[in-house]
C-alpha cells in the first residue's frame, strides 16, 4: 500500500472489529506525530509568544478559572 488511495481502500474493506483496532492504532499514532510536532515547536520558540501572552493574561486577572 504505497497510495492513499489503496489506503482508503483497505480500512472500508476491514472487518467492524479490525476497524475498532484500527481506529485505537491510529489514535495513537496520530497523538504521537502530533506530540512529537509540538515538542519541536517549543524547542524552536515558536510557542514563546503565544506563553508569553498567557502569562501577561494571567498578571493582568484576564483568566477565569476552568
Amino acid at each position: 500500500m504505497s497510495t492513499l488511495k489503496e489506503v482508503k481502500l483497505a480500512v472500508s474493506q476491514l472487518s467492524p472489529e479490525d476497524l475498532a483496532a484500527f481506529r485505537a492504532w491510529f489514535a495513537e499514532f496520530d497523538t504521537a506525530v502530533w506530540d512529537k510536532q509540538i515538542e519541536k515547536d517549543v524547542v524552536a520558540g515558536r510557542l514563546d509568544v503565544l506563553a508569553e501572552k498567557a502569562l501577561k493574561h494571567l498578571r493582568e486577572g484576564r483568566c477565569t478559572d476552568l
